[in-house]
Order: C-alpha cells, then sequence, then structure tokens
C-alpha cells in the first residue's frame, strides 16, 4: 500500500461521496471508528453500499432499501470481504459515519474521527483479508495522523452504546491489536 496523499490513499478506489463536510477548525484528528456495513442486511458484495454513500440508493431494488435510501452517510473508508479498499471522504474532511456520539467524554466524534466500515455483520466472522488491509490502513493513516494511537481505535458501539453494535462480537479486537503489533 502507498501512504496517503492529500487525505487519499493510493491503494484505494475512490467512490467520492457527497455526504462529507468541512471539519472544524484546529479540530485534531485523533480517533478512528470501526464499523460494519451489509447491503441489504447478511449479503456481501453488489453496488449497494456504494449506492447508499452516494444518495444514489434505489428504494425498489430492496424492501430494506425503502427504510434508509433517504439517508445521508458516508465513511471515510470500506474494506470489502475480499480486501478491496474503497475510499469516499478524503481524510482530512468530515465523513457522516459516527452520527450521535461520545468517546471519553467529547461529543461529535464525527468532528475529529476517520471511519472505517467493515463488509459484514455484527455475528458474521470476518475474513483474513479484511483484517490484514484494515491493520496496514490503520497504520498508513497514523503516520499521517499520529494522535490516533492505537488506544483511539474503537467501535462504532462504543461511541455509541446502546444506539449502536457494530462491529459487533465477531470482530476480533484482540487479533487486530496482534497485527498492529507485527505491522510497521
Amino acid at each position: 500500500m502507498t501512504a496517503c496523499k492529500k487525505g487519499l490513499l493510493a491503494s484505494a478506489r475512490q467512490c467520492p461521496s457527497p455526504n462529507q463536510d468541512e471539519r472544524p477548525e484546529a479540530e485534531e484528528i485523533n480517533l478512528l471508528v470501526i464499523h460494519s456495513i451489509s447491503l441489504p442486511p447478511d449479503e456481501y458484495g453488489g453496488p449497494w453500499i456504494d449506492c447508499l454513500f452516494q444518495n444514489q440508493l434505489p428504494p425498489d431494488a430492496h424492501p430494506y432499501f425503502a427504510e434508509i435510501h433517504h439517508m445521508q452517510v458516508s465513511a471515510h473508508l470500506l474494506i470489502r470481504r475480499d480486501g478491496e479498499l474503497v475510499q469516499y471522504v478524503p481524510f482530512n474532511q468530515r465523513a457522516w459515519h459516527a452520527g450521535q456520539s461520545c468517546f471519553e467524554g467529547k461529543e461529535r466524534c464525527n468532528d475529529y474521527s476517520i471511519g472505517i466500515e467493515l463488509e459484514g455483520s455484527d455475528e458474521t466472522p470476518y475474513t483474513e483479508d479484511q483484517y490484514a488491509v484494515l491493520a496496514h490502513t490503520i497504520r498508513l493513516i497514523q503516520k499521517d495522523y499520529p494522535a490516533i494511537t492505537n488506544e483511539r481505535i474503537t467501535g462504532h458501539s462504543h461511541i455509541a452504546p446502546g444506539r449502536k453494535t457494530d462491529p459487533g462480537p465477531a470482530f476480533r479486537w484482540d487479533y487486530l491489536r496482534e497485527l498492529l503489533a507485527k505491522v510497521d
């Protein structure tokens, strides 16, 4: 993988989302939030995540889409089950991924965090490819944003308890820590 340039990863497929805006001035990027997503729920592959993050999800393509097609959400990155890396929002911009959230007493996590979606669900084990790409991507991000220490990597469920459950019990935090220890 190559390093970040202008908030973009050269190794990622670029799929710009309109669901972004400027971060507050002088806000240090110091948190990384791990999410999970599958569209339709518990189904993998297909164009639907890209469509959602680009406000192009057809409400009649699946019954679930009728409920969510109006949402304006995004993440900085998505790691698909085969390890493909997709970038929707440059890191220096605010992606709309965390919603109402709080980390260590500080609210509005979108203001100071980078959001990474893993294609998956709470109960489905994530793939080896996803963990490998996630660990390498985190290390690249940490080079440009050193305030994102390993202790400042968290799950959506941790910053929005009671509202969100992802990345869920299937996510192996211990394995991610082990991989991070091996990656330079």
